[in-house]
């Protein structure tokens, strides 16, 4: 079965676009032709270039992906686009990404935590049950504290709600020596794309076609806040 993921990424006319698709070296709109990812981010490489908003998920047997479309339109609608704090790159455990700043401006945060609050909880509805397997390799993570192992069986996934935390990944996990030289490889690699601010102009719909599949962007549905909303086909 599909799984499908609602994510941010930056648009495509933007140099963060550009430098997130090369870091990674994979384009993740669908048809993009496919290379061998890099040993230090195959999982990230498979993901493709992205923030989560909605992590993956497959549809119950009875919802049509036109359905989802519909509902991503509807909520899509509710928001306004905005610019995201300054973003740099972080380590985040053992992975490196692009974070915002912690003392960026409250206004575009609340946006970003409300963006991703709605595009969990008001499809979850579409969402087929977890599977206990998926579940418990998911638990049996010893970094999950209670109130994560709480989320996990509710949502399906720990890190949602007041415990999301927006990113953009760059790497896998890394060693703490290949860390320290990757973070420094990617402060320059996004030196310039980070000059520019960020917009949030859309939601991205991804599918994973197949099981361990990389996840390819198939659609853009414009944050239109109450105006119609725009479906663009990547």
């Amino acid at each position: 079965m599909h799984r499908y993921a609602v994510y941010y990424a930056p648009p495509e006319d933007h140099p963060l676009w550009e430098a997130g698709c090369s870091w990674l070296g994979r384009d993740p709109r669908a048809g993009q032709p496919l290379q061998q990812p890099p040993s230090w981010a195959r999982s990230a490489w498979r993901y493709g270039w992205h923030a989560t908003l909605r992590p993956p998920m497959r549809l119950a047997a009875s919802v049509k992906a036109d359905t989802l479309l519909q509902r991503l339109e509807a909520l899509a609608a509710r928001h306004a686009p905005f610019d995201l704090p300054r973003l740099a790159v972080a380590r985040m455990a053992d992975f490196l990404a692009l974070r915002p700043s912690p003392d960026g401006p409250a206004e575009a945060m609340g946006a970003l935590q409300s963006l991703a609050d709605d595009a969990l909880t008001s499809l979850d509805d579409l969402r087929a049950e977890a599977d206990p397997v998926e579940l418990a390799r998911r638990g049996a993570d010893a970094r999950l504290d209670a109130e994560q192992r709480a989320l996990l069986h509710r949502w399906g996934y720990p890190h949602v709600l007041h415990r999301w935390r927006f990113h953009l990944t760059l790497t896998d996990g890394l060693e703490p020596a290949e860390r320290t030289v990757r973070q420094a490889k990617a402060v320059a690699h996004f030196a310039g794309a980070l000059t520019h601010p960020a917009p949030v102009r859309d939601l991205c719909l991804y599918i994973e076609p197949a099981a361990g599949a990389p996840l390819q962007l198939i659609e853009r549905l414009a944050l239109s806040n109450g105006h119609e909303t725009v479906a663009s086909r990547s």
